[in-house]
């Protein structure tokens, strides 16, 4: 099911910022007009997924025709020169399955001892390495 918002694109020395107003000001933004979209696409679509996750519902989104650009560049202090108002949509279950949710397969190699007094206590390979991942991360 698609989710369409209406977004405010800004043209600024280094590119473009993105703002989603009726998403709590969501924003992201691209050098080119081109990637500030794809990035806009992929701000909505994580944004709404975790919502989703998080057991929350998303607002409504406003028609076109009731966001006011310059209200919106007031608010922000940009300018509105080169600034428009695109609607940006995504599928986010589709996008989900490709970006947030595709696991990769890896092949690693341990110890025989190791491997085997992991198995004698059950642990999960897979989840014990991302837990280790996420760890190490965060680090």
């Amino acid at each position: 099911m698609l989710s369409i918002y209406p977004a405010c694109f800004f043209k600024e020395d280094d590119g473009y910022s993105v703002v989603f107003p009726d998403l709590n000001w969501l924003a992201t933004c691209g050098k080119t007009e081109t990637e500030a979209m794809n990035m806009a696409v992929d701000c909505l679509a994580g944004y709404l997924y975790t919502l989703k996750k998080d057991g929350e519902q998303a607002p409504a989104a406003s028609a076109m025709k009731d966001v006011s650009l310059k209200k919106i560049a007031k608010e922000l202090d940009a300018e509105t020169t080169d600034a428009f108002i695109s609607m940006v949509s995504v599928d986010v279950a589709e996008y989900a399955k490709t970006h947030f949710e595709k696991s990769v397969r890896k092949t690693l190699t341990i110890p025989a001892w190791l491997n085997i007094a992991a198995q004698e206590k059950k642990i999960n390979f897979s989840q014990t390495l991302q837990e280790a991942l996420l760890a190490k991360i965060k680090a």
